[in-house]
């Protein structure tokens, strides 16, 4: 009941961002958005996201092998185009991240371990966009620099005093010690052992990098020709509130926070809500191999159900007769 609640919530709270963005700018922003998507700048989204997805691919076979979970590239890449385009088009932007951890989970044998993997690899792709973002911000002029220092420093008190109140709780529960212990390690061992960090970050630079590039090209598509360098602060904010698995198929946070970083800027809201049109469709675009995926298999699976009907009717006739 809490679960449908929540997600009411959520698609009630988008809904409004939308509908106010829509009263205060007009469809023309969203319109613009998409007039300057040609074939090109469709075609140039879709070899972005394939290099993207391949590196997310790698990053996940990388924690998943190193939590002892066989994993080859081509199955990991087929899983996450898949789970990508579930993301894009289902409420909240990670389903199909929670799809793809069951999927590997129950044919690895071990469904916790195969759901945290995704948990920890996409945590750390997390952990690292916000790590870059905060030091592009540090350094490069934004509506938020300013602010970029306390937020800094607020994210590291709070950590310390999750630690703190961790080690706390644990020392009086044996229980809840042994578990976050144990999370504890398994961290270090999918993300932070000699073996793996490297790739994990080597591969989520080159995925922030990818999202990037298809917004500079999403901003060009809509008629903003700002320096990269000054673009760049804009997209890493845009990029933070497109991750909030508070949006309906992707849309809600990172258009409203487009139209307020771009008007901070002196751009004007309008083209930051056209850009983060732009880049949502060429995401969307950039996904479209993994509803691929989705439809090969439900056609093997249809395939094997009607084989085995097949073999079922045969022998049911040998049988009888």
């Amino acid at each position: 009941m809490r679960r449908r609640a929540w997600t009411a919530a959520r698609l009630l709270g988008v809904a409004v961002l939308l509908a106010v963005l829509l009263r205060k700018l007009g469809a023309d922003p969203f319109l613009d958005g998409l007039r300057g998507l040609d074939p090109g700048t469709l075609l140039a989204a879709t070899a972005i996201g394939a290099v993207t997805t391949v590196c997310s691919a790698w990053r996940w076979r990388v924690v998943a092998r190193a939590l002892g979970l066989d994993l080859a590239l081509p199955a990991a890449t087929a899983a996450y185009y898949r789970s990508q385009f579930l993301n894009c088009t289902l409420p909240g932007g990670v389903l199909g991240d929670v799809h793809r951890g069951v999927r590997h989970g129950v044919g690895a044998g071990d469904l916790g371990l195969g759901v945290r993997a995704v948990v920890w690899e996409r945590a750390a792709g997390q952990a690292v966009q916000v790590v870059l973002a905060l030091l592009v911000l540090l350094a490069l002029p934004s509506p938020v620099q300013g602010a970029v220092p306390l937020v800094a420093l607020a994210g590291a008190a709070a950590g310390a005093a999750v630690l703190v109140t961790g080690r706390g709780v644990a020392g009086r529960s044996a229980r809840l010690g042994r578990a976050l212990r144990g999370t504890a390690a398994e961290i270090r061992q999918a993300v932070l052992q000699p073996s793996t960090w490297p790739a994990v970050l080597l591969a989520s630079l080159l995925v922030v990098g990818g999202l990037l590039g298809t917004f500079l090209l999403a901003a060009r598509a809509a008629g903003v020709h700002a320096p990269p360098l000054q673009m760049l602060p804009l997209a890493l904010i845009v990029l933070l509130a497109a991750a909030v698995p508070l949006n309906v198929a992707g849309w809600g946070p990172r258009e409203g926070v487009a139209a307020w970083v771009f008007a901070a800027a002196g751009w004007g809201a309008g083209p930051g809500t056209a850009v983060a049109t732009a880049f949502g469709v060429m995401t969307l675009v950039a996904t479209l191999p993994g509803a691929a995926v989705l439809l090969v298999g439900w056609l093997r699976v249809r395939w094997r159900g009607a084989r085995s009907a097949r073999v079922l009717a045969e022998h049911g006739t040998g049988a009888v007769g």
